[in-house]
């Protein structure tokens, strides 16, 4: 297994469906249907926002995004949106997703979302993952990662107290639980040594 920091051009397409395969659940109302979520994430993955690992034949395996001031691994914005969904569908689809936002802080390096495919998983390969980003996190001056992680994802939340993220806060989606399939997600820190 290889990890690289950013990917080609032609990697969009099989990070989006794996995106698309994790998130695509939570997402659904919001991005759905499913070819105009694929086509709107493959016009704004950012390639500066990823960690990626690779078996040797050039295969995705997994990929790790985090977010800065400058963007995170899915962005965009109203014309990015608008170029896929309209005017109005993109619209109200900014607002909705506005209440899942999470911010970025100047005391911890954000972590955005870790997919691993599922013919990999248990294979070390979200660990792998986890490791890069702590690399990234430190190369920017950071001694401390933050990710969020929904409550009704236990096998992501084990990975993540595994390798020494502690919970320090919950949020609750209240009746976006209904829109988003999720009642709620914990905020989890990493200290870096």
């Amino acid at each position: 297994m290889r990890i690289t920091h950013g990917f080609n051009e032609d990697d969009r397409p099989a990070i989006a469906a794996l995106y698309w395969e994790a998130f695509g659940e939570k997402l659904g109302h919001a991005l759905g249907p499913r070819d105009r979520a694929l086509r709107f994430i493959e016009g704004v993955l950012s390639p500066d926002h990823a960690v990626c690992a690779w078996d040797d034949t050039g295969t995705l395996l997994g990929v790790a995004g985090f977010k800065t001031p400058d963007g995170s691994l899915v962005g965009g914005d109203f014309g990015d949106m608008a170029r896929t969904y309209g005017r109005w569908g993109a619209l109200w689809r900014l607002g909705l997703l506005a209440l899942l936002s999470r911010d970025t802080e100047n005391a911890r390096f954000l972590m955005d979302g870790l997919v691993v495919a599922p013919e990999a998983r248990s294979q070390g390969i979200g660990s792998r993952l986890l490791d890069a980003i702590a690399e990234e996190a430190r190369a920017r001056g950071f001694r401390e990662v933050r990710l969020d992680v929904v409550e009704e994802n236990d096998r992501a939340r084990a990975l993540y107290e595994r390798r020494g993220f502690r919970p320090v806060a919950r949020h609750s989606t209240g009746l976006l639980r209904y829109v988003f399939r999720f009642r709620g997600a914990t905020t989890m820190v990493l200290r870096l040594s």
